[in-house]
């Protein structure tokens, strides 16, 4: 007999029917959003759902969890976790959702430092949950690494995700104003800084779920960018690189900040075509 807690009187297949025509009115991806949250229901993952259990009963729980989502709170806050890159982080209110936009920062990375066992020196400005820094230190084995917050919530995440993936023993963590007294050089220099502008819309699970201050940088989106700017060419070390994560339409005016501190730039856009990563080297 089923277990009477784990069942809402319906089968799998057919609630996740009825839940995505629900969704269809808060999201652009309702389907693949009751499917997330179903797996995380059965405690499976996405892919042994559709293989494997479609024709097993719902679980009681798959109700609430698309109740939350009807009200725009992000997949990642219900379930607690987010994929990047290579590796699973912890996440909840008060961080900042990693997105696969800022792989494009790892990518510039590996292209520029491919040996994956130099001894790097790494400098995560704004780290959140330890997003870029731990996907980094992940693929350099022999990688240390810094990550700079000046969220406490995000910080408390970074610690938790770092302990969780084995790294604690080659990262630290520490709140910081971005590298207001940070010393030393840096092979590596990650940035993703808030960038949206006071006037420019987002879409509701981000506005009214993330924290507007990893989001929001000022009138114009580039408050962060120029303080960022004028710390880092004492902090890249000789051969090193900064990959800091910019708006699409951004490019111009931030590479015109680095280039204004005596350093070279380049741009690299993400898989969608769209400029998203401006390199920085002395």
């Amino acid at each position: 007999m089923a277990d009477p807690a784990r069942v809402n009187g319906r089968g799998v297949r057919s609630a996740l029917a009825a839940a995505t025509q629900r969704l269809a009115a808060v999201s652009d991806t309702p389907r693949l959003d009751v499917e997330l949250l179903m797996a995380y229901a059965l405690g499976t993952t996405r892919e042994q759902l559709l293989l494997r259990h479609l024709d097993d009963p719902s679980p009681a729980t798959f109700a609430a969890l698309i109740d939350r989502r009807l009200t725009h709170e992000p997949i990642a806050y219900i379930t607690g976790t987010r994929d990047f890159w290579t590796i699973s982080l912890t996440v909840g209110p008060g961080v900042l959702i990693p997105r696969p936009d800022s792989e494009t920062l790892i990518e510039a990375a590996i292209e520029h430092l491919p040996d994956i066992e130099a001894p790097l020196r790494i400098l995560d400005l704004g780290t959140g949950p330890g997003t870029l820094l731990l996907a980094a230190l992940a693929h350099w084995s022999e990688a240390r690494g810094l990550g700079i917050d000046a969220s406490p919530e995000a910080l408390d995440y970074a610690r938790r995700n770092a302990e969780l993936l084995n790294l604690a023993d080659r990262a630290s963590f520490r709140s910081g104003n971005w590298a207001d007294g940070v010393a030393g050089d840096f092979d590596l220099i990650l940035c993703n800084p808030p960038y949206i502008a006071a006037d420019e819309s987002l879409p509701a699970e981000v506005f009214e779920h993330e924290p507007s201050a990893a989001l929001f940088a000022g009138l114009d989106g580039l408050d962060d960018y120029r303080v960022i700017a004028t710390q880092l060419p004492r902090l890249i070390a000789p051969g090193g690189m900064a990959a800091i994560e910019i708006g699409a339409t951004q490019a111009e005016v931030v590479s015109a900040l680095l280039i204004a501190q005596g350093l070279k730039v380049a741009v690299r856009r993400d898989l969608a075509g769209r400029d998203r990563c401006v390199i920085a080297t002395p």
